[in-house]
């Protein structure tokens, strides 16, 4: 059974390419952040961005287009995302890497409109979150999407901690810090917040690329088992998973690819 019935896009549109990510050997963090949302706020149709989650989005294409590139997934591999959360239905999203809010912002509003609750998006950056919170607030998802501060462990826990994720949830995306991937998809494993049903999906699959995490969601229950006793960071070995590697584009038209994993449920459960 396939994980997904995502398709794979045969081609990328040079005219919505974004401009280089690297501006003076810097990919991020070095002003682009802020004036992106003195852009969006400055916009001359702001009152027409005002609860407008796709013309938000397309604005700040639009300025990644012009003025500097954006990390964010981008229209491409973002398509392929929302179509599993239109397909599989999660009730509540967490994610891992939210940079300005442009998934957030994205697969928020794919979760609304699939009947979804809530949407967890926790980064790292302090000034990063305050550009994504105020971004899904203009997109008038406020109610939905809540923005965590902290490395992804450190939010999964204190979600946990708090009681906002205390049962399985219906999907996690990782896009924060690679090495990152396997240990905290372990850490949900153990905190018992995947099971039957919830989809896993990884981004930047080519670009890094992340073969820790590939080995693991796509190894059997005895080769995990096995894996697991000898690693540092255990999970739950006896969680099934199938997965597939699916090639889509970045913003910038470089290829890559995302990991889609569905859970099958516990072995013998």
């Amino acid at each position: 059974m396939a994980a997904s019935s995502a398709v794979e896009p045969t081609s990328f549109d040079p005219s919505k390419a974004y401009k280089e990510w690297e501006v003076n050997g810097k990919y991020f963090g070095d002003g682009r952040e802020v004036a992106l949302l003195d852009y969006i706020y400055n916009h001359p149709d702001i009152e027409q961005l005002r609860g407008n989650p796709e013309k938000i989005l397309r604005a700040i294409d639009a300025f990644a287009q012009s003025v500097t590139g954006l990390i964010n997934i981008g229209e491409n591999k973002g398509v392929i995302v929302s179509d599993v959360i239109a397909q599989h239905k999660p009730e509540v999203v967490l994610e891992l890497g939210g940079y300005i809010g442009f998934s957030a912002i994205m697969f928020g509003s794919a979760m609304k409109r699939a009947g979804g609750k809530q949407y967890y998006s926790v980064e790292k950056s302090p000034l990063f979150a305050a550009v994504a919170t105020s971004l899904i607030d203009l997109a008038g998802l406020r109610d939905t999407v809540r923005v965590v501060v902290g490395t992804g462990a450190e939010g999964i826990q204190r979600l946990y901690d708090n009681g906002l994720l205390r049962s399985q949830i219906g999907m996690a995306f990782f896009d924060h810090h690679k090495p990152s991937y396997t240990a905290d998809l372990k850490l949900c494993e153990r905190l018992g917040l995947i099971g039957k049903g919830t989809v896993l999906v990884a981004d930047n699959m080519i670009l890094p690329g992340n073969p820790p995490y590939v080995e693991w969601v796509r190894a059997s229950v005895e080769d995990k088992r096995a894996m697991d006793k000898a690693a540092q960071e255990k999970g739950n070995p006896n969680l099934q998973y199938n997965s597939r590697f699916v090639k889509s584009f970045e913003p910038s038209g470089m290829e890559d690819a995302l990991e889609i994993t569905e859970c099958l449920g516990i072995e013998g459960a």
